[in-house]
């Protein structure tokens, strides 16, 4: 009489563990797509923060954080989006977000004071810099350092700055063609002219520097192009920037025929320097 209520026990049991196995199952398959639904997002998300359109960007990720607030790399996904949309200023409201978040790191302080920067708010960007502890040395913080000191005209500690944030990266260029700029508002240019050539040797398809070179030189005096790698729409431009600048020098017979040989040299039609003659030409 026992052997039928053994079997259905049995049975049950074996009911039991097969229920089990297949919950444990689900719940396996269910992890796995979670897991394939992370990558999926994380590779959407960089793309979102690299080669998308920012606006788009922005859409996304504004979604994103409305789904998940607390994802804080939804969150800087956002504020690094709207400052690749040129909206600094909802930029610096959102990396504020970011550093008050668990997981917040100092790298996010940094990004907020390059919003701020942005943004035109250079007390708040000085403030949150000085948050950041000094043992947190990178290349963006002492690049935004320098930055502030020579919004001040603290012209030691910029050049400090300059000099400790070059030495943190392998692409300086941009770096050395800033601090070029810094002395050549200060006056010095010789100095200029050696820091806009460094940043071009960095990098040859830098046309900032090359600008900003021809403009130290005219400042000195100095009308002849540099050695530089250029072609001709560039040797064209330049040649426009040094005319204007023996111009303002009071050079203007010089400016003439340095705007006559920026003409001949364009490959097309220049008509910024065709109005600087002319213009010239009716005043004379």
């Amino acid at each position: 009489m026992r052997h039928p209520i053994l079997l259905a026990v049995c049975i049950a049991g074996v009911s039991a563990v097969a229920g089990c196995g297949e919950r444990n199952a689900n719940a396996t398959v269910e992890r796995a797509f979670k897991d394939v639904n992370v990558v999926d997002e994380t590779n959407l998300s960089d793309v979102m923060l690299t080669v998308a359109d920012p606006n788009e960007a922005v859409t996304y990720f504004t979604r994103s954080v409305k789904a998940d607030p607390e994802r804080i790399d939804h969150q800087r996904g956002l504020a690094s989006s709207l400052i690749r949309a040129k909206r600094h200023t909802e930029g610096a409201v959102e990396w504020a977000k970011v550093t008050r978040m668990p997981g917040a790191t100092a790298d996010d302080r940094v990004n907020h004071a390059d919003a701020l920067i942005r943004a035109g708010d250079w007390a708040k960007a000085e403030a949150t810099l000085n948050t950041i502890p000094p043992t947190h040395e990178t290349f963006e913080r002492y690049r935004l350092e320098a930055i502030v000191a020579d919004s001040k005209e603290e012209w030691a500690k910029a050049d400090s700055f300059y000099e400790t944030a070059v030495g943190l990266t392998t692409t300086p260029a941009g770096v050395l063609n800033n601090w070029g700029y810094s002395k050549l508002t200060r006056g010095d240019y010789t100095a200029a002219e050696r820091l806009f050539g460094d940043a071009i040797r960095q990098d040859g398809g830098l046309f900032t520097a090359k600008n900003n070179l021809v403009l130290a030189r005219g400042a000195q005096r100095d009308y002849t192009l540099p050695v530089i790698p250029m072609d001709q729409t560039e040797r064209a431009q330049l040649l426009h920037t040094m005319a204007l600048s023996a111009i303002k020098q009071g050079d203007v017979e010089t400016g003439k025929g340095l705007l006559r040989d920026a003409i001949e040299t364009h490959p097309q039609h220049f008509e910024a320097a065709v109005g600087s003659l002319r213009a010239l030409e009716n005043a004379g």
